[in-house]
């Protein structure tokens, strides 16, 4: 039987490559007076999945980032499973 699970994704550029969305905060938040140092953006998905397990739905879950959330030149991701109340 299968129950119901969700994924806590979390989308982020590698180090070295350009986050022109973090620049164009960190230059705004600069020009509001703070002393910002670098802004880099994260994308967060929450997803609700059915699966046997706790251990399946990881795995359905990294499969989901690999084959559609994160490009694996630019991007590294996170994934953390909870059972869903």
């Amino acid at each position: 039987m299968a129950a119901r699970f969700k994924a806590r994704v979390e989308v982020r550029l590698k180090p070295g490559f350009l986050d022109p969305e973090g620049e164009t905060v960190k230059h705004t938040l600069n020009d509001l007076g703070y002393e910002v140092a670098d802004v880099r953006v994260c994308k967060v998905y929450e997803i609700v999945l059915n699966a046997k397990s706790l251990n399946d739905a990881k795995d359905v879950s990294d499969e989901i980032c690999r084959r559609l959330l994160a490009n694996p030149v630019k991007d590294t991701y996170r994934v953390e499973v909870y059972p869903y109340v």
